[in-house]
């Protein structure tokens, strides 16, 4: 499914992305799984059963395709999933290197154009 809507506040469109990913809380010493729901050339929403607060950094891995992308990012938002122990969270991308982030961008521009 792709999502093509661009709510005013946000500046990159969103592509619908069904995929697991990687993450870890600056200073933890272990990795979090999880799924990601959406994502853009800014962030992704991903959902998790374990809760990050927001300003939280994160490492990243994002299986994209044949890559492993590994920016790093901060919790925008938190919000627990009704009727589970479920939680959403929304990631800015703070430091990206420049391949991957295009290589991110034309995945991206790759599904909406399709």
């Amino acid at each position: 499914m792709i999502e093509t809507k661009k709510p005013e506040n946000r500046v990159f469109p969103r592509v619908g992305l069904d995929s697991p990913i990687r993450f870890q809380v600056r200073g933890a010493p272990d990795f979090g799984n999880a799924v990601c729901n959406d994502i853009s050339a800014g962030g992704l929403r991903f959902t998790s059963n374990q809760f990050v607060p927001t300003e939280a950094a994160l490492m990243l891995e994002i299986k994209l395709l044949e890559r492993v992308l590994r920016p790093i990012g901060k919790v925008a938002w938190s919000a627990p999933v009704a009727h589970s122990s479920r939680n959403q969270l929304g990631v800015e991308f703070l430091e990206f290197d420049m391949l991957e982030r295009n290589y991110l961008k034309e995945f991206i521009n790759m599904r909406l154009a399709s």
